[in-house]
């Protein structure tokens, strides 16, 4: 019996050695800069990252093969990027900024990244490493460097053709063409603009309370105004001062991590109300009502929020532009790709049926 479970462990053990030997065949190898292999194992972590991104349960052949070319179109260009001079613009410290920008868009509001995965922690209980995996099939090293190969290679294509790309922009008729067929999309919710003081618990928590206490005090005495306690933020970083736009959506209380009948309340409140102090565990802060804004449909000309100058025009004229740019880029980093993917650049290991053979998973 003993002498069976050993040669069964060992033919666990040579079949998990083949395994590896097996994932580790090069596939390709670029060679324009450095030569950097392309490994079945490499391919296969990149399928697993698209299924999860995609939500597909399995790719074809045919669909690895084109995640196998995508590979050595990346490899190419950041190659091409760092024999260029280019790659070294992109710094660690603009990946980072770039990585913080995208998850500031998420939450509606500027944080860094550990603020981020303090609001990850509190709502799902996870740590960043695991929601990224989930949500990307990385985690979040691996998605900064994933990251930063995409903007060394955005950046090089830019560089490229960059002032062609930026010649291209949405017509009159494309334009008012997209408005036309999507007006029911261009409504305005109720909205609400206050002027919200925040003044965070940093420190002595009664001097933070003594400092909230006489901003609003003096608000509602007169001593002060709204652009003089604004103006004070540049001078006192002990405070966050400024005008909110509000709109009346279950969406925006949950941003704002208020209920939503709380948030009705905040639209029953006259032009001209000011609150009490209100403490929540982070800060202390109040609000003064500016104005209200009706909900309507937006006309083309009209603005796409109150008060600002950016109209539903100029708004669809960006979104287009940016489309066909985008378009545009993808169309130049094929272009350039293949004038880099040569025999001398690019050596294909596996083609046609062995190809077919190490990809039929």
């Amino acid at each position: 019996m003993k002498r069976f479970i050993f040669g069964i462990a060992f033919f666990l053990t040579v079949a998990l050695s083949v395994f590896a030997q097996n994932d580790l065949q090069p596939l390709a190898v670029v060679k324009l800069n450095k030569s950097e292999t392309i490994t079945l194992k490499l391919l296969r972590s990149r399928v697993e990252i698209y299924q999860k991104q995609s939500g597909a349960t399995s790719f074809s052949i045919d669909d690895k093969k084109q995640i196998l070319e995508s590979l050595i179109q990346e490899k190419l260009i950041v190659q091409a990027a760092q024999k260029d001079g280019v790659a070294a613009q992109i710094t660690d410290s603009f990946v980072n900024q770039h990585f913080v920008q995208s998850l500031s868009q998420q939450v509606g509001k500027n944080v860094t990244e550990a603020e981020f995965a303090t609001i990850v922690k509190q709502s799902t209980g996870k740590t960043m490493d695991q929601l990224m995996i989930e949500q990307v099939g990385m985690n979040v090293a691996d998605y900064k460097a994933y990251l930063k190969n995409q903007l060394i290679a955005q950046r090089y294509i830019l560089q490229q053709k960059g002032e062609e790309i930026g010649k291209i922009a949405a017509s009159d008729t494309e334009i008012r063409s997209f408005y036309d067929m999507n007006k029911a999309a261009f409504v305005q919710n109720d909205m609400v603009k206050i002027f919200l003081v925040v003044v965070p618990k940093i420190g002595n928590v009664d001097d933070a309370r003594v400092k909230a206490n006489k901003m609003l005090n003096d608000l509602k005495d007169k001593k002060s105004n709204f652009d003089s306690i604004k103006s004070g933020v540049s001078k006192d970083a002990g405070y966050q001062a400024g005008d909110l736009f509000i709109s009346k959506t279950a969406q925006h209380a949950q941003q704002l991590g208020i209920s939503y009948n709380e948030l009705t309340e905040l639209f029953g409140k006259n032009v001209g109300y000011t609150s009490e102090l209100n403490e929540t565990p982070n800060d202390f802060q109040f609000y003064s009502v500016r104005a209200k804004y009706p909900a309507k449909m937006l006309g083309i000309g009209d603005s796409v929020q109150p008060e600002a100058n950016l109209t539903v025009y100029d708004y669809i004229k960006g979104n287009l532009t940016q489309q066909k740019q985008s378009q545009a880029l993808l169309a130049a980093a094929d272009e350039i790709t293949k004038s880099l993917d040569t025999a001398a650049n690019v050596d294909r290991k596996k083609t046609g049926d062995a190809l077919d053979k190490l990809l039929a998973w």
